[in-house]
């Protein structure tokens, strides 16, 4: 049997490109290929699980125009579904004047994207959203909500297999791809998978497989985000979520507060190199991974550049005290003893041969494969509209 499309990776992005794909042309022969026993077991199952507005993204770049379109698709099919959601709303805190420009950019960026409800907040005026957190000023962004991912992946699957008659195949890992002059072979450790056309969206293992056919420039470099849950007694402090101004010139949003959608709240997380592409733990190491990722050009002038940043960033993932002390930043009444381990997840920043850490969607299109190679946040907000993108440019293909 010769499938129409493979895609290989079950997470949120790669279940999105097969519903999609099957809701354009219910008569095409889609399967899903997962090297997992479950489908969204790295970077969808281990989010915090935010409904991103978009107020981040540059106007008219890809995460922005995925996001604010996948944003609403997502509420709809949520409600259509009956998955639990909540938008409850978020302040972007500046903690000090100099990040006030920041703020008013954040502003800026966000009424060009449509956010025109997004408001202005005093110092005064911050305690009315948050009782205990505290700013020289503040954006107050009603668009954004909580939702569980896992969920959402889970009823994408259902959808794609029951209703629309697609294939997921669990346990089954890609290690190779061969070109055919009609079709692609995928060789994987479950026998051979012969299709018409190939997506990859592997996430953290993207760049490997499309190494393997393509000539590519960039390298996914894992960089693990480490959460604490906070105190049942103390989870009052945080109303709804509590973000700091991020850095522009570092593409992670800095330590802040969610209150998830099961009730917890969690506190963080940082940014930290993982030692292996799924390293969800300090003792996680693949000598050979790591090796590929300090050997690359562009991490170490990564590195060079931000090396300031990442060792603040090692200290406070080995050190709870430095940790709290960013987090009071926020939240001045949080202490340590408030703090519980909680979990960790990685996440797939392409970073290219001239030390760029890529802060925008890139899709690499061959002939015969679509290698999705860079999806981090906004990617499970914007899914639907992701894959909808990305089904549309196989489509044009067969």
């Amino acid at each position: 049997m010769i499938y129409d499309l493979a895609i290989i990776g079950g997470g949120i992005v790669g279940l999105a490109t097969a519903l999609q794909l099957k809701k354009i042309n219910p008569d095409l022969k889609v399967v899903l290929l997962e090297k997992e026993t479950k489908i969204a077991q790295h970077q969808t199952g281990n989010n915090s699980g935010v409904i991103h507005s978009g107020i981040y993204y540059k106007p008219g770049s890809l995460k922005a125009k995925n996001c604010r379109r996948g944003y609403q698709l997502l509420l709809d099919f949520c409600s259509a579904h009956n998955i639990k959601y909540e938008l409850c709303g978020k302040l972007i805190i500046a903690t000090k004047p100099a990040e006030l420009p920041r703020l008013e950019e954040l502003y800026q960026k966000g009424i060009q994207n449509g956010l025109v409800n997004i408001k202005k907040i005093s110092a005064q005026e911050i305690k009315n959203y948050e009782p205990y957190a505290s700013g020289v000023a503040a954006l107050w962004v009603p668009y954004t909500g909580i939702v569980d991912y896992t969920e959402v992946s889970k009823k994408y699957a259902e959808i794609f297999t029951t209703k629309y008659s697609g294939e997921i195949k669990l346990n089954t890992k890609v290690t190779n791809i061969k070109k055919q002059p009609d079709f692609i072979k995928l060789i994987t450790n479950q026998g051979n998978v012969k299709t018409k056309l190939a997506i990859n969206t592997a996430g953290l293992q993207s760049d490997e497989l499309a190494k393997l056919n393509q000539k590519i420039d960039v390298k996914i470099i894992p960089f693990r985000g480490e959460y604490y849950e906070i105190a049942e007694k103390k989870r009052h402090l945080v109303r709804n979520l509590i973000y700091p101004v991020p850095d522009p010139t570092f593409p992670f949003l800095g330590v802040h507060f969610t209150r998830r959608i099961n009730g917890t709240v969690e506190a963080g997380p940082n940014a930290v190199l993982a030692f292996r592409k799924e390293g969800y733990k300090k003792t996680d190491i693949h000598l050979k991974e790591l090796f590929s990722t300090l050997l690359w050009p562009g991490f170490l002038k990564v590195m060079f550049k931000y090396w300031p940043m990442g060792f603040g960033e090692f200290y406070r993932s080995y050190n709870k005290s430095a940790f709290t002390k960013a987090l009071q930043r926020l939240l001045p009444n949080i202490n340590k003893n408030d703090l519980i381990p909680g979990g960790a997840g990685v996440r797939a920043q392409a970073c290219d041969r001239n030390g760029k850490l890529i802060d925008d969607f890139l899709i690499y299109d061959d002939d015969k494969i679509i290698n999705v190679l860079n999806t981090p946040s906004p990617a499970a907000t914007a899914s639907l509209a992701i894959g909808e993108t990305i089904a549309q440019m196989a489509l044009k293909k067969l």
